[in-house]
């Protein structure tokens, strides 16, 4: 970002040090030169190959009933499961359709337990 302003400035013919656009900016130089090191994670698809045809044939398995079945580290197969975006729905919460419940036999509320402390 701290390069593109530069540039800018550049081309509206102002020559302007990075130190000092970072002094502006309150931004440390070393964020400006900063490169990341760490590469992007690769996929083996000594992995990934059987993990997809699982999840092809059966696509409501999860990571560690996958991992179970072909004999893989969960962990594994969890990474794989998020770098390819081939997580499985959650079910969803909250209002689920409820069983129609018999009616009450009971002609009183806690009639059971009222005859039932009359008898002791």
């Amino acid at each position: 970002m701290i390069e593109t302003i530069r540039q800018g400035l550049m081309e509206d013919g102002f020559t302007v040090s990075i130190s000092k656009i970072c002094q502006w900016f309150g931004v440390p130089r070393r964020t400006v030169y900063y490169k990341p090191a760490k590469s992007a994670p690769k996929v083996q698809d000594r992995f990934a190959g059987p993990i997809k045809a699982m999840i092809d044939e059966n696509p409501s398995f999860g990571y560690r009933t996958v991992a179970h079945l072909l004999d893989f580290n969960k962990n594994t197969v969890q990474r794989i499961f998020q770098l390819k975006g081939w997580q499985v729905e959650k079910r969803p919460i909250g209002f689920r359709p409820r069983v129609q419940a018999l009616p009450s036999v009971a002609k009183a509320p806690n009639e059971r337990w009222a005859t039932d402390l009359c008898r002791v």
